[in-house]
């Protein structure tokens, strides 16, 4: 089966059915605080992989000006937008507008935006190389969320990275270090990262995330890097131009 065909036959949407809607207030925070303490107010920003467009419709809660664009290739998580579109656009206050587009974005799109979001989104790729390389001539800046599956804890136990593979669609992993080079090696200047602490602070985890908040919370206070290589659980917020 190609790999893509999972988010085109319905077999990523039976495994995730909310498509990651209850992250969304989560990420959008996430995002707004990067750009914030950058002092980036951007007029426009576009979502890959966007999925349900929740993140977006929180965005716009928070940057009522700016006009925000989703692109998925998924006809399933076109239908969460329905709800909230004409077309697939829906209009807002002074005229301003998000828009979803059921496409390819690297084949489709034409314009050029302020801040280009990519939520969990190169480690689902074939090829992620050529995905964030030809991504540089969409926007001036970027941010990424990435997860960081590989851990000492995931490779011992096989089972985590096998259930992110079938389960999220995750094709490769990353520790902090090895999506910072990725990043760098496609060429993207990294402006800040951070930690996001998702694996104490982020909401609906599963309940053997629950049972390791403990042990990451201590582990973590003694050296961050060192408990996230060991035990997992976290991801990274990256702004990058």
């Amino acid at each position: 089966m190609k790999i893509e065909n999972r988010y085109i036959d319905k077999s990523y949407l039976n495994g995730n059915p909310s498509w990651h809607s209850e992250d969304a207030i989560w990420k959008a925070s996430q995002v707004s605080s990067i750009l914030k303490d950058h002092q980036i107010n951007p007029l426009s920003i576009c979502e890959v992989g966007c999925g349900s467009g929740d993140i977006l419709r929180h965005l716009h809660q928070l940057y009522p000006n700016t006009h925000l664009v989703g692109y998925d290739i998924s006809p399933q998580a076109a239908e969460f937008w329905e709800s909230d579109a004409i077309n697939n656009t829906k209009h807002i206050g002074g005229g301003e507008t998000i828009s979803f587009v059921l496409a390819d974005f690297h084949e489709n799109n034409t314009d050029k935006y302020d801040v280009l979001l990519m939520l969990d989104v190169f480690e689902h790729v074939r090829d992620p190389f050529t995905f964030l390389e030809e991504s540089h001539r969409h926007a001036d800046r970027f941010v990424f969320h990435i997860p960081l599956d590989l851990s000492a804890s995931s490779v011992l136990r096989g089972k985590p990275l096998l259930e992110a593979r079938d389960r999220t669609g995750h094709l490769h992993f990353y520790t902090k270090d090895l999506a910072l080079a990725t990043l760098r090696e496609c060429g993207f200047k990294i402006i800040e990262w951070r930690y996001t602490g998702a694996a104490l602070n982020m909401p609906n985890r599963s309940l053997k995330t629950n049972l390791f908040r403990l042990p990451r919370y201590v582990v973590y206070a003694v050296n961050k890097d060192w408990g996230t290589r060991l035990l997992g659980g976290e991801t990274l917020i990256v702004l990058a131009e």
